[in-house]
């Protein structure tokens, strides 16, 4: 299971999605309340916030904590080491969508240049090239 940050909340959410208070989401984690707000001050989740700063969980921001927890239990990952883990994960994240943009645009070039791009081998050949010198005609 993939731990995801708060930058892919909208992709599993939705904006109209429902969020829990403190009390439901601890209660779905099957944790208390104060490890939520622990968790959140370590950065490890983030839930939303109301205007008034009361906090609201996702139903990611669950999914989350629940493998925070079996990391933790089941697996014996310190706090530091779940919170790199993480990140790490989201760093994953960022890189596996930019690398479909990159895809998108070079699909898209290449069906408007109506070509196609070839994979070229690697090698540690040297390739030098010199141009033809124009022949005089006479």
């Amino acid at each position: 299971m993939m731990v995801a940050g708060n930058h892919d909340r909208n992709k599993f959410d939705g904006e109209a999605a429902a969020t829990f208070m403190i009390s439901v989401a601890a209660e779905l984690a099957g944790m208390h309340a104060q490890t939520l707000r622990t968790y959140d001050r370590l950065g490890l989740v983030t839930p939303q916030r109301t205007t008034g700063g009361g906090r609201r969980y996702s139903a990611r921001d669950v999914e989350v904590l629940r493998e925070i927890q079996r990391l933790s239990q089941e697996e014996g990952v310190n706090l530091a080491g779940i919170k790199r883990i993480i990140d790490l994960e989201n760093q994953v994240d960022a890189l596996q969508q930019r690398i479909r943009e990159l895809q998108s645009e070079v699909d898209s070039g290449a069906a408007r240049r109506g070509g196609e791009l070839v994979p070229v081998p690697r090698t540690s050949a040297l390739v030098v090239w010199q141009p033809r010198r124009k022949r005089k005609t006479n």
